[in-house]
């Protein structure tokens, strides 16, 4: 029967692979940062696995949801029995469970701007989506988050609604921090079509269409995103989706962060 390791012997272990493999130091460095994640569904979830697997030492992490029966398809908390669990206490009880010593802080909140936390239905220039329904945190709970992301390395945006996305952008430029926004994932099958650019040289993905307008229209001239090259497979009104797409995404842009910390921990010594 295998030893419990203690802490430090913990550390060293279960992280010493990525160490060989990116060199002496980064997993102490990767340890060091915080990363903010807002949405934990088909892409946010696989973005927090890869970050806890390679060492980061601290999450922020942000969604008003609960796991569902149509979760299960796609999501990694998605279980028969997580059904009916918020979403970010499964996140952080796995992440614990990968890393005991990880700092985890979460936020059962949907984040938005503060006019719409009363009643918000997202229509931009005519494009309509669904009434959110689920009941929406209140402006203190927000404030409260918005006092942690000042002190964050990297925040990722992985959520639906383009209000949201837009205030987390716009959040994360005001603050200077690194970032970086999913686009759709819906409706796609060939998850080797991603690619990771900037907003105003992506193509075809009909999100990032709505989203290049919107950021123009709020004279914001740029913003990382992870997109995909490959054309709906269907149109329908509810995306689709299967597994092997958004975990994808989730894997790629987690692949981006830990590669643009480094860069950036290297470019000080």
């Amino acid at each position: 029967m295998l030893k419990a390791l203690n802490n430090e012997e913990n550390i060293e272990r279960s992280f010493y692979k990525t160490e060989i493999l990116l060199g002496p130091g980064t997993v102490q460095k990767l340890n060091t940062k915080t990363i903010v994640v807002f949405g934990l569904g088909g892409v946010g979830s696989f973005v927090v696995e890869a970050l806890a697997r390679s060492g980061i030492g601290s999450f922020i992490l942000i969604d008003n949801d609960v796991i569902s029966p149509s979760n299960l398809n796609r999501q990694m908390y998605a279980l028969h029995s997580t059904i009916g669990q918020a979403k970010v206490d499964l996140a952080k009880e796995r992440i614990l469970d990968i890393n005991p010593h990880a700092r985890v802080s979460t936020h059962k909140l949907f984040y938005l701007p503060k006019e719409k936390h009363e009643s918000y239905q997202n229509s931009i220039d005519g494009e309509e989506k669904n009434l959110v329904k689920s009941p929406l945190a209140s402006l203190e709970a927000q404030e409260k988050l918005e006092g942690e992301l000042s002190h964050c390395d990297y925040i990722i945006d992985a959520v639906d609604t383009i209000s949201a996305k837009i205030l987390i952008i716009e959040r994360a430029r005001e603050l200077g921090i690194p970032h970086i926004s999913s686009m759709g994932t819906g409706n796609k099958v060939d998850p080797s079509q991603f690619k990771i650019a900037d907003i105003y040289k992506t193509s075809i993905c009909p999100l990032a269409r709505i989203m290049r307008r919107e950021l123009k229209k709020r004279k914001i001239d740029s913003c990382k995103v992870l997109y995909s090259t490959e054309k709906p497979l269907i149109v329908s009104q509810e995306p689709a989706s299967i597994a092997f797409v958004p975990s994808v995404a989730g894997l790629l842009i987690a692949r981006e962060v830990i590669l643009d910390l480094l860069k950036k921990s290297n470019a000080h010594k």
